[in-house]
């Protein structure tokens, strides 16, 4: 089966991209802020040490999120392919997750890279804050994560393009247009390195 990251800056839409590519491709969609927020909402120990970062717009610190994933994938739904949303974040969060895949002899297939200019994002967020409702998605919290995003998840890019596993998709677009693009990147992609699609 297949085996995904989606990458991309805060507001580009990699919870909804996620769920839909997921989908097509009959696998898990794993998203590390969902398990953050139903963590902080129960209250959970790890709910509350993880909302300090969140509500103030920083990252979960690599030992928290590598703990959470990790128990996560060994989940029965993930042992044929996943696509994980938001994780990994950071350089030292790659090497963490090739050590969880290679104890099982598994590997990362290809890393989609959603891509939108930082005015457009903005204005995403701002519109899904009063949609939804979300105190975190304030003007001052987004820039600290795009800030974020540009010093250290840029990096995760980098290390994933140096192996020639990035597919990089236009998310400026409408979220059906996005989603037919990034299929359609990641079918062509996963032909050329000769693996089954499902």
């Amino acid at each position: 089966m297949t085996r995904l990251l989606i990458i991309g800056p805060p507001g580009s839409g990699k919870g909804t991209q996620a769920v839909h590519i997921a989908r097509h491709f009959k696998i898990p969609a794993v998203s590390t802020g969902e398990i953050f927020r139903d963590n902080a909402n129960r209250e959970t120990p790890l709910g509350k040490e993880a909302s300090k970062y969140l509500d103030d717009g920083l990252f979960v610190p690599d030992h928290l999120t590598n703990a959470l994933v990790k128990d996560r994938l060994l989940d029965a739904d993930v042992q044929d392919g996943f696509l994980l949303d938001g994780y990994p974040r950071t350089a030292p969060q790659v090497t963490e997750l090739d050590n969880m895949l290679a104890a099982r002899d598994q590997r990362v297939d290809a890393v989609i890279e959603l891509r939108a200019p930082d005015a457009e994002l903005e204005q995403r967020m701002l519109k899904r804050a009063q949609d939804q409702g979300r105190k975190d998605d304030t003007v001052d919290v987004f820039r600290r994560r795009l800030d974020l995003y540009h010093r250290e998840t840029h990096e995760v890019v980098s290390v994933y393009a140096g192996r020639g596993l990035v597919v990089s998709v236009d998310g400026s677009g409408s979220p059906d247009e996005i989603t037919e693009a990034a299929i359609a990147a990641v079918e062509k992609f996963l032909a050329t390195q000769d693996r089954k699609i499902p």
